[in-house]
């Protein structure tokens, strides 16, 4: 090949790559906890645009009933949150492909039958396909298990999912952050959890870090 040509062909590659979308998959289950999935969009979408990764949000019919039970917002007040929304029925959409790329996927809460499926590889369920493809294309995937207490099902579950290489972050609040508030636990919760995707949302106080914690 030319070199010229060559050279513009690595230049171009170079370029797209620079300018390739990041894009977050946020799943919303049936477990208690629905305000973990909003406050996680809520603070994806007002990062700074240099940093932010565009949100692509499928919430569970069952995390829709829950959301009705724990807030007063409506089902399209979170849709307003994302970027792009996809029904959970749409087994076809694009986050149903490897080949759709992504950082990979937070769902937020996750129930312990979501768990399941995504263990268990029943993955008839957009949340669990999109975790499923998650899981084999070797890209992060973070679980917020909301349940308690844990029978063996449950914990066999969970250590099968890591097995997979998925990661198990169930919502426990740091109290040696000293939160004044349940939005500031709640906030802490959330910004760990983006921490394993390095995404840095200036909501954590990390442990002995003076400067975080002024």
């Amino acid at each position: 090949m030319n070199e010229t040509i060559h050279n513009a062909i690595s230049s171009l590659r170079i370029d797209m790559s620079n300018t390739a979308k990041k894009r977050l998959i946020i799943g919303i289950s049936g477990a208690s906890g629905t305000i973990y999935g909003i406050r996680l969009l809520d603070l994806i979408r007002n990062m700074p645009d240099k940093s932010r990764p565009e949100s692509h949000l499928v919430m569970s019919r069952s995390a829709e009933i829950t959301l009705a039970y724990e807030t007063k917002m409506k089902v399209a007040d979170v849709h307003r949150l994302a970027d792009v929304v996809y029904a959970n029925k749409d087994i076809g959409a694009s986050l149903a492909s490897g080949s759709f790329k992504t950082m990979g996927m937070i769902i937020a809460p996750c129930s312990v039958k979501t768990l399941a499926e995504i263990a268990t590889g029943v993955t008839d369920t957009l949340i669990s396909r999109a975790a499923d493809v998650i899981l084999k294309e070797r890209r992060r995937l973070v679980c917020m298990v909301r349940e308690t207490p844990l029978h063996s099902g449950h914990l066999k579950n969970m250590l099968a999912l890591t097995e997979m290489g998925g990661i198990v972050a169930p919502p426990v609040p740091a109290f040696y952050a000293k939160p004044k508030s349940l939005d500031e636990m709640i906030d802490h919760t959330i910004g760990r959890a983006l921490d394993l995707f390095e995404i840095e949302t200036n909501t954590v106080k990390r442990w002995k870090d003076e400067k975080a914690n002024l």
